[in-house]
């Protein structure tokens, strides 16, 4: 009888002991198995903290670039108050391209349309602005600082700038003094947030609707106003009065 209990209390011991082996190999391998995760996943996530400062710096240097080029003084800054249907006062995400217009409304002047936009405050018709519009003259006129949302260009009002020009009849063809001012803002925009041709849209390519009329209608003439503006942050030419 004590032999065998004696026995008994010697096995015992030893399913005791390899309990507490097994347990001390299995919380072994379970902190092996987490050291070795964390070091697979190091290099991925030193790369994901590369990216973020990589895109910071990029983004922090467009900045830099932007705030370096000076509005040419043949821009005229008109700005229309703060209101919630011509200028919301929403900051862009980005500038991703420039979208040109054409105003729709033969013979009216750059003037005019500032003057509606700001009107929209009191008549709260609609809502509708652009950051630029050209005259007929030739003239230019900013409504809509260059860092804020106007209301052109649909689901790109966040991420462009837009150009409203004046045209004096239906068939929405700009005049050469119009054409001359496109070109030169639109170049200087290009210029001033790294923008390259591709970058250069119509509303057309935004929503579809045939504006600006003339250069929808008229391929070739769209595609040359575009190489104009190339042709134009190549040799600075936007630079002159």
């Amino acid at each position: 009888m004590y032999n065998r209990r004696k026995r008994d209390n010697h096995l015992f011991g030893r399913i005791k002991l390899i309990a507490i082996i097994s347990t001390i190999i299995l919380v072994c391998l379970s902190y092996y198995g987490i050291i070795k995760k964390e070091i697979l996943e190091l290099p991925s996530k030193e790369i994901a903290s590369a990216a973020v400062v990589k895109v910071s710096n990029t983004q922090a240097a467009e900045e830099e670039t932007a705030n370096e080029i000076e509005t040419p003084d043949w821009i005229t800054e008109d700005f229309v108050d703060v209101n919630e249907y011509s200028r919301p006062g929403k900051k862009l995400e980005a500038v991703n391209a420039v979208v040109i217009h054409y105003t729709g409304n033969p013979g009216t002047t750059a003037a005019q349309h500032r003057h509606y936009y700001g009107e929209l405050a009191t008549t709260k018709e609609a809502s509708v602005s652009s950051n630029f519009v050209v005259g007929i003259e030739g003239e230019v006129i900013e409504c809509v600082p260059m860092d804020e949302v106007a209301y052109a260009s649909n689901e790109r009002n966040s991420d462009t700038l837009s150009i409203e020009v004046c045209h004096k009849d239906k068939t929405g063809k700009f005049t050469d003094a119009s054409y001359e001012s496109v070109v030169k803002l639109t170049a200087f925009l290009c210029e001033k947030f790294n923008l390259g041709e591709d970058q250069i849209i119509r509303h057309y390519d935004v929503t579809g609707k045939k504006c600006p009329k003339y250069y929808v209608e008229h391929e070739d003439e769209w595609l040359q106003l575009k190489k104009d503006v190339m042709e134009s942050v190549k040799t600075d030419s936007w630079k002159q009065n």
